[in-house]
Parts: C-alpha cells; sequence; structure tokens
C-alpha cells in the first residue's frame, strides 16, 4: 500500500518511529509531521522522521489521505476539532493511543462529519524514553498492534489502517474497543502503577542512603517503566480508571493472599506461588519469541 501524504500529529518516540519506518520502507511520498516547537521541526527532519514539518496544524493535515495521532490521550479530541475544516473527504484518521473506548467514542463521529473515517490502532510498541530522539524504524517489527473498528466503521478504512500497521512489521489483532480496554488495563496499565509504587517506595529518601545503593538489576529491570511520560501516563491511567480499578483490586487481592502465606510460614503454598509464576511466564514467553509476522 502506497500513500501520497501521510501527517503525524505528534512526532515523539512512537510519530518519529512512525515516520522513519514509512520514509525508509518507501511507503508513502511525503510524511508531514505536526510539532509544538520550532526547535522539533529541525529535530525531526534531521533524524529522518518527516519530509515536512510544521507548527502549523492545519497546513499539517491539509490533502492529507492519512493521519495518525500520536499525541497524549488528551489532546486528541481539541486537536480533531481544530484540524476538522481541512480534513479531506474521505481522510483516514487513526491514533497509536494505549486507551481506546474514550478515543473511540470522542473522535469517530467528529471525524465522521467531516465525511473522513476514523478507527482506532494501538501498536503495542514503546519505551520508557520519550522524543523523536528515541525513536527507531524497527519499533514496530514483530510487535502486536490492535485494530477497533465499529459497526459504524467503513470497512476499507479498517482494511486501510490494518495495512498500514504490517506495511511497517506489526502483528495484526482486532479487538472491540471496550475488551482492548480491558485486557491492557492488566497487562500494560497495572505493570506501569507497580512499576510507579515500587520506585516510590524503595527510592523514598526517608529511607537510609545504602537503600539506593542496594537496588540492583533486579529493581532496574522492575521499575524501568517507571521512568515513562507522566503526563501519558497520568492520561491512560484517567481514561481507564474503571478497568484499571478492577484489575487493582484483584492484585491487591494476590498480594493479600501472599502475604497471609508468609505471615502462617506456608513453605509449601509460599513454593506454589513462586512456581506457578515461573510456569506461566515461561509459556508466555517462550510463545512471544515464536510470534512471525503475517
Amino acid at each position: 500500500m502506497h500513500w501520497k501524504k501521510i501527517t503525524l500529529v505528534g512526532v515523539g518516540l512512537l510519530g518519529g518511529s512512525l515516520g522513519m519506518a514509512l520514509r525508509q520502507r518507501g511507503l508513502a511520498e511525503r510524511v508531514t509531521g505536526f510539532v509544538r516547537r520550532r526547535a522539533s521541526v529541525r529535530e525531526c527532519r534531521r533524524l529522518g522522521a518527516v519530509d515536512v514539518g510544521t507548527l502549523d496544524l492545519k497546513a499539517a493535515v491539509q490533502g492529507a489521505e492519512l493521519v495518525v495521532l500520536c499525541t497524549p490521550i488528551a489532546q486528541m479530541q481539541p486537536l480533531v476539532e481544530e484540524m476538522l475544516p481541512v480534513l479531506q473527504r474521505g481522510a483516514i484518521v487513526t491514533d497509536v493511543g494505549s486507551v481506546k473506548g474514550i478515543v473511540v467514542r470522542d473522535l469517530e463521529r467528529r471525524v465522521s462529519s467531516a465525511g473522513a473515517h476514523f478507527v482506532g490502532s494501538h501498536p503495542m510498541a514503546g519505551s520508557e524514553k520519550t522524543g523523536v530522539a528515541a525513536a527507531s524504524a524497527d519499533l514496530f517489527i514483530n510487535a502486536v498492534c490492535v485494530v477497533t473498528p465499529t459497526p459504524k466503521s467503513n470497512a476499507a478504512a479498517v482494511r486501510k489502517v490494518g495495512g498500514l500497521w504490517k506495511s511497517v512489521g506489526a502483528l495484526l489483532i482486532t479487538l472491540d474497543a471496550r475488551r482492548h480496554d480491558e485486557l491492557v488495563s492488566r497487562s500494560s496499565h497495572l505493570p506501569h502503577v507497580l512499576a510507579a509504587t515500587l520506585a516510590n517506595l524503595v527510592l523514598d529518601p526517608a529511607h537510609p542512603v545504602a537503600q539506593s545503593a542496594l537496588c540492583a538489576n533486579g529493581f532496574r529491570d522492575t521499575t524501568r517503566i517507571a521512568s515513562g511520560s507522566p503526563e501519558m501516563w497520568r492520561d491512560i491511567a484517567v481514561a481507564n480508571r474503571k478497568n484499571l480499578s478492577r484489575a487493582l483490586a484483584r492484585y491487591i487481592s494476590d498480594v493479600q493472599r501472599f502475604r497471609r502465606l508468609l505471615k502462617s510460614n506456608d513453605q509449601k503454598g509460599i513454593a506454589k506461588f513462586f512456581e506457578t509464576a515461573k510456569e506461566r511466564r515461561d509459556k508466555w514467553s517462550q510463545r512471544a519469541a515464536s510470534r512471525s509476522p503475517e
């Protein structure tokens, strides 16, 4: 699939990586990026993330066949409102947001009012690093990308959005937005809350100085994602708060169950806890390693 013009609204880690992948693979005649700072225009072009960078949202969107929203979730609706007057009829708008229900609800009707099509998507790729300097053209290779069509979705637009992500190496899954948000609340959003909680707890300045000196590989690996963008994760937590709250309740229940095993010195139960976790993670790791593009 070849596009004449693709516009990236936001050129950070995900937007920048998508732009690099599109340009390196020759998938678009022009990749335009909308950014907030003049210095970002130069940086995006220097790193090869876009052909054209601009601070003018309407100029960026005008004439685009595809617009990809790569900003924090809370910014998406106002940006779409601003671009609607120049959005080309028949154009496709998608996003990279980690929460889909609220995004689909807010944007599908608005984009449709301009004669264009919105299809939600979520590439399960990223890093605790932010900004276009951390971007990579290979970021999406073998990464799962979820597409979340609705009964109102244009079938051709759904196929094209799926084709976009497959063309940069992603593995496609189609899910209802509600189901997506339930699943990622456990596999993506909960781990971030846990990593942030652990970082806040262990690195509390009230602890002795020696505490941080004793934080080695296990602590570093477990808390890596706590270094992610606070703004982005605030938006994710708020947007998916009902599902995340339920996931936290289940997690707290499981931790309390383990605490009871410790208090009662139930060595058999403690061993079973760790054995089950190892078995489940090892199986998941093997399946993940064996994944290949469709």
